[in-house]
């Protein structure tokens, strides 16, 4: 069989490449638009980002399918980091804080930070990314309706238009609903793919029919210029407020690099091969960078774009190249159009992209996995709604570290015996509450023993008690390391079996281990060299040669009291 030469197949994939790329940059387009009026910035600066950063993105990350676009959580974020600048002081502002969280998510890619994401529990990130789903539509109300609350929450921005459903605009809210009714209807058909758009167009071209000029436009609330050449959008973002946005900028990279990871793990390379995240880092850092030096938002890899690529037929990196051209080509033909784009359709594109992104399956899982999972599920989500999502992003962090640590760590240690039966075999079964006299008992250890897993051990360890020379052998054989507070804990357990005249041994004991255990000197000082067998290739070799010399010492060491012959 000959092979076929890379050029060839590259060819080959030039066709389905360049139509993936045509429907995802299209898709694009109203998405960039209606993050960049979520951020509260001109919808330029939102196309701006994915025509520069999105082939960026593609050329210089491991994955061949990761769409870099505008997302949601990474606007909303965005917007609250620069609420505080003047109008004309956030575009300068966002692209800076775009530049910022490149260089924050380069240092994160060449650090190889990308193993530190799995300290960043499912339940946290699914706790988030449904906060920020409810963020964007509760913050799209006022465009949605006409109603401007004054009220600075979105949570209570809602409750206060609810309250006043009477000071609604009958014809804003009317092409609101008319947009969410084509987006709905089109999704049905094979066009869904541009269901957002052709809500966009229709409802915006029916304010011109309708002639209603109480509709606001994007006109009103940004200023788009009638011409455009792309050397009038290179821009070197203002490094003077970046000390400012420093702490946000490490905000969005988070949030940007989570959901990039999720992307890497849900599509594989076109070779079979799991994407690196570490090296995705650095694609959507060169992606963050090249926005920031023209006028762009923050911008990350997207769910919703990678699977519409990928189903779309693309067959390499270059789907996500032809997707940015395609937006290019669309600003420079048609940003004069932009500025008549109804702000209510625009509203209502990105309250049905709110309410889509709403991961219900997996919070359903979540739910049924039991109660910790939930708890740390919902006070994200809570956090998400009632504090700024900078703010909320490093809280939820934080929560999900202390999860790890004291829910997910103490929960997975478990202790049981390993009983020897008369025929041979072994079981496993409850660890006793006591030790039993003149007597071995094997315990297994499951869990990390990390200072909260080690206390967590502790408590299920059995009491001395009223024993006398019994003998505990701890199997060790699951542990890769262990931490200092386990060694205190072996510290305690020991002095309390001496104490009654027994012995601790620990059995199964990994290289690894048994270096930690000669550097803290425990094996000298506490348990003894003789105490201390290390795992082999054999499965139990060490236990059973720590059972015989148990077995030995309990036959030459007389009980504490008898009498010599």
């Amino acid at each position: 069989m000959t092979a076929t030469p890379a050029s060839s197949k590259s060819r080959g994939n030039l066709v389905p490449d360049l139509i993936a790329g045509l429907t995802t940059g299209v898709a694009n387009i109203p998405d960039a638009m209606a993050s960049a009026i979520l951020a509260g910035i001109n919808p330029l600066q939102g196309l701006y980002a994915v025509m520069i950063g999105t082939p960026l993105g593609a050329l210089f990350g491991s994955s061949a399918f990761m769409n870099v676009a505008a997302t949601s959580a990474l606007a909303i974020t965005a917007g609250s980091a620069v609420a505080g600048y003047s109008e004309d002081a956030r575009a300068s502002a966002i692209t800076t804080l775009a530049l910022l969280t490149g260089v924050v998510m380069l240092l994160a890619g060449l650090l190889k930070l990308g193993r530190l994401l799995r300290f960043v529990s499912n339940s946290v990130v699914i706790g988030f990314l449904t906060g920020v789903s409810i963020n964007v539509i509760l913050s799209q109300l006022g465009d949605f309706t006409g109603y401007a609350s004054e009220y600075s929450n979105k949570v209570i921005k809602a409750i206060d238009t609810l309250l006043h459903l009477n000071q609604i605009d009958p014809q804003t809210t009317a092409i609101g609903l008319l947009t969410v009714a084509v987006i709905l209807v089109v999704d049905r058909t094979r066009l869904r793919n541009f269901s957002m758009l052709f809500g966009m167009l229709i409802g915006s071209v029916v304010v011109v029919i309708l002639g209603w000029t109480e509709v606001q436009l994007v006109s009103d609330v940004a200023t788009i210029p009638d011409t455009l050449k792309l050397i009038t959008i290179v821009q070197l973002p203002d490094l003077t407020i970046a000390p400012a946005l420093l702490a946000d900028a490490i905000a969005l990279a988070i949030i940007a690099l989570v959901q990039g990871a999720g992307v890497s793990k849900a599509y594989p390379n076109p070779d079979g091969k799991y994407p690196d995240s570490s090296r995705d880092f650095v694609g959507q850092a060169a992606a963050n960078i090249g926005a920031g030096f023209f006028q762009g938002m923050p911008i990350g890899g997207s769910v919703s774009a990678t699977a519409l690529n990928i189903s779309s037929g693309a067959k390499s990196r270059w789907a996500n190249v032809f997707s940015g051209l395609v937006v290019v080509v669309a600003v420079l033909v048609f940003s004069p159009a932009v500025s008549q784009v109804a702000m209510p359709a625009m509203a209502a594109v990105l309250i049905v992209a709110g309410f889509q992104s709403i991961k219900w399956n997996r919070i359903a899982d979540i739910w049924a996995t039991g109660w910790p999972p939930r708890i740390v599920m919902l006070v994200t989500l809570v956090l998400t709604l009632a504090i700024p999502l900078q703010q909320a992003v490093f809280l939820g962090v934080l929560l999900s570290i202390l999860a790890y640590f004291f829910i997910t760590s103490s929960h997975e240690v478990r202790l049981t015996q390993i009983i020897q039966n008369p025929d041979g075999a072994v079981t496993e079964g409850p660890a006793p509450a006591e030790l039993a006299s003149n007597a071995v008992t094997v315990l297994q250890i499951y869990g990390n023993m990390t200072f909260t897993g080690a206390e967590t051990l502790e408590q299920f360890l059995p009491k001395a008690g009223s024993a006398t020379r019994p003998v505990v052998i701890l199997r060790l054989r699951a542990q890769e390391g262990i931490g200092s507070s386990f060694i205190t804990v072996l510290e305690r357990y020991s002095q309390q079996i001496k104490a009654v005249g027994g012995r601790l041994m620990v059995a199964g004991v990994s290289k690894k281990v048994k270096g930690q255990l000669d550097r803290t000197e425990t094996t000298a000082d506490l348990l003894g060299p003789e105490n201390v067998f290390v795992a082999t290739t054999n499965l139990g070799a060490s236990t059973r040669a720590a059972l015989a010399a148990a077995q030995r010492w309990l036959d030459e060491t007389p009980a504490q009291g008898d009498d010599a012959v």
